[in-house]
């Protein structure tokens, strides 16, 4: 953390989140959850070499970004913004090309989810943002 420089409790909480994230996308090629657990790259869910692969570099990459904003590193401000935009759009697209299954909780839950992935990626950026000055 650069001198002077103190993490808020809002980062905090958004590195270990993002932390937990990372190990979410690392585990994804084991396919814990069933059939539904692929990684969802640009709308569509990947299954074999695609989410073996593309899985744990999402992994890795919030992993960096996790321990970027744990150590203030300006480096998160830009990766923050970056994921957020990537999270709009793999839900746009997502939401474009998957059948919705029928019935209420699954639109309720739905708009919970979109509200919680839009919420986290850009609220961490926005925080990001506005400590921009202590980021080292």
């Amino acid at each position: 953390m650069p001198a002077g420089a103190r993490r808020d409790p809002a980062l905090t909480v958004f590195a270990v989140l993002f932390a937990c994230l990372a190990v979410s996308n690392f585990l994804k090629p084991f396919r814990l959850g069933g059939e539904r657990t692929g990684f969802v790259f640009l709308g569509q869910r990947l299954t074999g070499t695609a989410n073996a692969i593309v899985g744990p570099l999402f992994g890795l990459y919030l992993l960096i970004y996790a321990v970027s904003i744990w150590r203030m590193r300006r480096v998160a401000l830009t990766m923050g913004w970056a994921y957020a935009a990537y999270v709009v759009v793999n839900l746009l697209l997502f939401n474009l090309r998957m059948p919705r299954p029928p019935g209420a909780g699954y639109l309720v839950f739905g708009i919970a989810y979109i509200a919680v992935a839009v919420g986290v990626s850009s609220g961490a950026a926005w925080a990001l943002t506005k400590r921009k000055d202590a980021l080292g």
